[in-house]
């Protein structure tokens, strides 16, 4: 389930793309929202828990970035960069549907940069990508994704299901690299708690399926 990126700085052919953005070429636009719509709207989606909410979010998102070009310094990947537009996007909404909620950054930022992560993380029993097949699997994963604390999900959105680099989610995230660490260990516990009973049962059924066989 674990993706990296090999860089998150742009490459000379994403430089020449984003110039092209910059001047307005049509076809260079059209490109980079059939480019990156899919993985924007998921995560759009997975804050916004509600689709017309998470299209709202996903056009305000490529508004924002056509017109916010001449800021865009480079120093991470257009993709990043979208990533944090649309994070922000979906951060301001649910900040206007609940007043006096406190903000995601604001919630654990000082325990996230000073916990001690264990030395190994692979010892958290990893979900089993390869039992998630079956449309009842997957909805029992987003249903527990769904649950977690929005500071939680977005981590795990960004580094498990859109693949960015623990680099390019701080970036995206504006937090410190520790912080997204300790934030995806904390999901990963969760959901591993979240799925426990269901694949126990689904185990125990398989175990009986097989004795049945034999």
């Amino acid at each position: 389930m674990l993706h990296e990126i090999s860089s998150s700085v742009p490459d000379e052919s994403e430089r020449k793309f984003i110039e092209r953005l910059r001047v307005g070429d049509a076809a260079a636009c059209a490109q980079c929202v059939e480019m990156h719509s899919d993985g924007l709207y998921r995560l759009a989606l997975r804050m916004m828990r509600d689709p017309h909410e998470a299209e709202d979010v996903l056009q305000e998102t490529f508004l924002n970035a056509f017109k916010g070009l001449a800021r865009f310094d480079g120093r991470s990947s257009l993709k990043t960069w979208l990533h944090r537009i649309a994070y922000n996007t979906a951060l301001m909404k649910l900040r206007r549907a609940k007043l006096g909620r406190v903000s995601v950054e604001e919630t654990l930022e000082a325990e996230d940069q000073g916990e001690r992560l264990p030395e190994a993380l692979h010892d958290w029993c990893c979900l089993p990508e390869r039992d998630f097949e079956t449309n009842d699997a997957r909805a029992q994963l987003d249903n527990a994704i769904r649950d977690l604390p929005e500071n939680l999900r977005v981590v795990f959105v960004l580094r498990e299901l859109e693949g960015l680099s623990t680099g390019e989610t701080a970036r995206a995230l504006t937090l410190s690299e520790q912080a997204v660490k300790v934030r995806l260990h904390r999901a990963r516990l969760a959901l591993r708690e979240r799925l426990a009973d269901y694949f126990s049962e689904l185990t125990l059924e398989r175990q009986a399926a097989k004795r049945d066989v034999a």
